[in-house]
């Protein structure tokens, strides 16, 4: 069905199309049954401690204020990340603001964290308990001048309703946010994350999602920071706001992040060198260029836990989570392997 809407859905602006998906996804009719795959046990696993179905998760950006998690749980994604979820109401920048780059499979976006507050978001979600286990990613709002205020004004205010929290440092569209990357800055900030975690009597696990732009000696601080302040896991990665010069697309050069297939060995290949650093003790969610069970299976097999995905969905449509468990499920049976979770790091 999507291949015969794609031509009409591309011809629209993406955000257009964006909010078409989530008004047909709030009217939460998906028979879940259309999207089983046999053998799916293969693919349970572990994240955080919660078991999940399988790991293929859907990445924060595309469900943003939290409106159609439990659709989109019925389309067989293993979990779900919502967000970038700001304390207070953000309208994002200016548009146009989202690109597609169709000969790159790629998406190039400067959204600025768009979304309903922290305040909505909560309210919605106690009102509508999430059928699996739900992630909520937390930033600042743009125009706060000390941004770490905002990351415990949401962690106090949505714990609760998360099955984990992500701290997003790395979208390379609010100003000065990749700044956390400094190891003074990150310390502070994961300093106060405790304070708050101890204070509100907070025990869900918390990941932070860090840029694929890494200046060669930032792994290796990150990690000991992530340890010392025992952040359960960390994402990688965001989007990048660099590596355009192979990109075919005249699109190419609009200012933002870009996602999808150009991202793909960046990631992998960060995956690798986090995983061998931290030896496996902090869960990693790979993301970047994951539109295949082939693709997924790379990034497990480099460290991953579990991967996320959201451009691939964009391309391919909502059928890509079946056909990604479906070919996930091939290569565990030709490699012998019982449990997806036995692939884990096993290429590094």
């Amino acid at each position: 069905m999507f291949s015969i809407l794609k031509p009409y859905i591309f011809s629209l602006d993406p955000e257009v199309a964006h909010d078409l998906a989530i008004k047909s996804l709030r009217l939460n009719v998906i028979p879940k049954s259309v999207f089983n795959v046999e053998n799916e046990e293969l693919l349970e696993t572990k994240l955080f401690n919660e078991s999940i179905p399988n790991p293929i998760g859907l990445a924060a950006g595309f469900d943003k204020s939290a409106e159609v998690y439990n659709s989109l749980f019925k389309i067989g994604y293993g979990f779900i990340e919502v967000g970038t979820v700001t304390p207070r109401r953000q309208l994002g920048n200016t548009k146009p603001r989202v690109f597609r780059l169709e000969k790159d499979q790629a998406l190039i976006n400067r959204l600025g964290f768009n979304n309903h507050g922290s305040e909505i978001v909560s309210k919605r979600i106690s009102e509508n308990s999430p059928n699996g286990f739900l992630g909520i990613n937390i930033g600042p709002n743009k125009d706060t001048i000390n941004k770490e205020e905002d990351y415990y004004e949401c962690l106090a205010k949505l714990a609760k309703y998360a099955g984990y929290l992500t701290i997003n440092i790395s979208s390379p569209n609010t100003e000065g946010l990749r700044n956390f990357h400094d190891y003074k800055e990150l310390e502070k900030l994961l300093t106060g994350i405790n304070k708050i975690k101890k204070d509100n009597n907070i025990t869900k696990p918390l990941a932070v999602k860090l840029s694929p732009d890494l200046e060669n000696n930032e792994p290796n601080y990150l990690i000991e920071l992530i340890g010392k302040y025992k952040i359960e896991g960390i994402i990688v990665s965001n989007t990048t706001d660099s590596n355009r010069e192979n990109l075919l697309d005249s699109q190419k050069n609009e200012k933002g992040g870009l996602s999808g297939q150009p991202l793909k060995d960046i990631s992998t290949n960060l995956i690798k060198k986090f995983f061998r650093e931290t030896k496996g003790k902090i869960k990693i969610i790979g993301v970047g260029g994951v539109d295949s069970g082939k693709s997924a299976f790379e990034k497990i097999c480099a460290g991953a836990d579990a991967v996320q995905l959201y451009t691939g969905m964009v391309y391919k449509g909502p059928g890509i989570v079946k056909e990604m468990k479906k070919e996930l499920i091939s290569i565990l049976k030709k490699e012998k392997i019982k449990n997806i979770s036995q692939a884990v790091g096993i290429n590094t």
